[in-house]
């Protein structure tokens, strides 16, 4: 009997035959994933190029954009077949990310490049035919994936260093070009890794100062609270009367990202391919068309790609004209609005991605939109009007905290003098109510993230009992939409400086609820059973 090699054993490599490991990435979902390429050249008289390891048909191209690069940058391969296995093998590669680790390999296969150089150094980015280098998305997901893995450098297109660098203990190096990655792998002492600009200062995305909007003292009520609490918001009222102005100064008063929060909009931004300059200071505005497809809104595609809903984490999403999206493009948001993700399954795998938004809405009463106003005769007829609402179902109605009805500015509000407060007196009072929030709950937690029991205590305590007996029985409020308008009382306690959410305070906010019933075509405003709040003076 024949002697059992030992299988720890490393076997020579076979005359003729060259071996080397690089190190990328790709990117699935929003994270990253490091891809080992290995590869094998065997010297021979004819040539080939085969790459296995599921890639996609950008990769298998990759051969000749590769061979062209090489040599157009002045490096002489020698005649062989040539195998690049990408591994983990069983996960579907996508992108051209893949080339300079597959130009490298080859050079340190041939020993052009240093082999040892390469095992801690990730290398990310696509070629030209004539060896220039350019940039690819996922740089700052990839980055991080490969920090946390122990590799300790990275090579990249400058269009994809200021992004790299924000993943904590690597060092990236840009490079232009083939040959500059090649030189950066065979000097002894490279240069000093690549320093991130200083950030520029954030600006008002809209130019408009909540000062200079005249009238709607509820709507800007309304905008603060939503902003302090981060509060699912819906403004229903005719054309013209500043809706979509106050949502647009909504991320002027927001306060800025934490970094961790930052960080997190920073990989999905780069997973897409937008270029950063540096972590985000500002939560994201979103406000997709509502022509928009069920895949644009919940994310889909082959990879699959991010949706707007993902694009939105940790800020806001706007939807105006809110009836003329899709049905089921709104109901996709019920998940997401609930638990703070969405999934999105295909048929080799699923993908989690994180979609923790602020939902923010406008709409008409009816198509004309002037249904219930007053001041303009509303030309639709009554089933127009229900089946114009009837268009958002009941359960995303009732996800949202704050509805408010908002009445077209008079002659007066124009004319009068400007007594409104600005944005920033405003952003000051939001300011002092998320600290006192995150005293209380913690940083990374507003009001609208309350769970259940922790609003539990003060819903069954005396003073609330005929509110919320009144808000169930009498408006037909369902147990969310009770524990929601709590949550809207802790924000407007906070606002208040008060440490405990007092009667006055869910009053104000069972107001914002009034007007979460559009299936019938009534004024807007009006509610359905009951029409005025039980005293609680005395209970209180």
């Amino acid at each position: 009997m024949g002697q059992i090699e030992n299988p720890g054993a490393e076997r020579p490599v076979r005359k003729g035959r060259l071996l080397a490991v690089t190190r990328t990435g790709t990117v699935r979902g929003v994270e990253g994933l490091l891809i080992r390429v290995e590869v094998d050249l065997q010297r021979a008289d004819q040539s080939s190029f085969r790459t296995v390891g599921l890639p996609d048909a950008v990769i298998r191209e990759a051969q000749l954009r590769v061979k062209a690069a090489l040599r157009n940058s002045g490096f002489h391969i020698p005649p062989g077949h040539v195998v690049v296995n990408l591994a983990p093998a069983g996960v579907r590669k996508e992108g051209a990310g893949f080339d300079l680790a597959v130009a490298l390999g080859i050079l340190a296969a041939t020993g052009v490049v240093s082999r040892h150089r390469l095992a801690d150094t990730l290398l990310l980015g696509e070629l030209a035919l004539d060896g220039s280098l350019r940039p690819v998305p996922g740089g700052l997901p990839i980055a991080w994936e490969a920090a946390a893995a122990g590799m300790r450098a990275a090579i990249v297109h400058p269009e994809n260093a200021a992004e790299a660098a924000m993943a904590s203990g690597i060092r990236v190096y840009p490079a232009v070009s083939l040959h500059a990655a090649a030189d950066l792998l065979a000097v002894e002492q490279r240069p000093p890794p690549f320093r991130p600009a200083a950030e520029r200062q954030a600006v008002s995305r809209t130019g408009v100062d909540l000062a200079q909007v005249r009238g709607q003292p509820r709507a800007r009520r309304a905008l603060e609270i939503a902003a302090a609490g981060a509060h699912n918001l819906l403004f229903t009222g005719p054309p013209g009367s500043g809706k979509t102005l106050l949502v647009g100064i909504l991320p002027d008063l927001l306060p800025g990202l934490l970094p961790e929060q930052a960080m997190d909009v920073a990989r999905i931004r780069s997973a897409i391919g937008q270029p950063l300059s540096g972590p985000p200071r500002r939560p994201p505005f979103r406000a997709p068309h509502h022509t928009i497809s069920y895949a644009g809104m919940a994310g889909g595609g082959p990879g699959p790609r991010p949706g707007e809903v993902t694009l939105a984490h940790h800020g806001v999403l706007f939807l105006d004209e809110l009836p003329e999206f899709q049905r089921s493009v709104l109901e996709c948001l019920r998940q997401p609005l609930e638990s703070g993700d969405i999934h999105v399954g295909r048929v080799r795998h699923s993908v989690r991605f994180p979609a923790s938004f602020q939902l923010v809405a406008a709409m008409n009463p009816c198509p004309c939109g002037f249904h219930g106003e007053g001041g303009r005769p509303c030309r639709c007829p009554p089933a127009f009007v229900a089946r114009y609402r009837s268009r958002i179902s009941g359960p995303l109605l009732d996800r949202v905290d704050i509805h408010l009805a908002v009445r077209p500015v008079t002659s007066g509000d124009v004319l009068g003098p400007a007594t409104a407060e600005t944005t920033a007196t405003v952003r000051e009072r939001v300011r002092l109510a998320r600290r006192a929030s995150a005293e209380r709950f913690g940083a990374a937690k507003t009001p609208r993230l309350l769970s259940i029991a922790e609003v539990k205590e003060a819903s069954a305590s005396g003073p609330f009992r005929s509110l919320v007996s009144w808000a169930m029985d009498g408006l037909g409020m369902s147990a969310r939409g009770v524990t929601r308008a709590f949550r809207v009382a802790r924000t407007i306690a906070d606002l208040a400086g008060s440490g405990r959410i007092e009667p006055l305070h869910f009053e104000e906010a069972l107001q914002f609820r009034a007007t979460a019933d559009l299936s019938e075509p009534e004024p807007v405003g009006r509610p359905r059973r009951a029409s005025r709040a039980p005293t609680t003076g005395g209970e209180a």
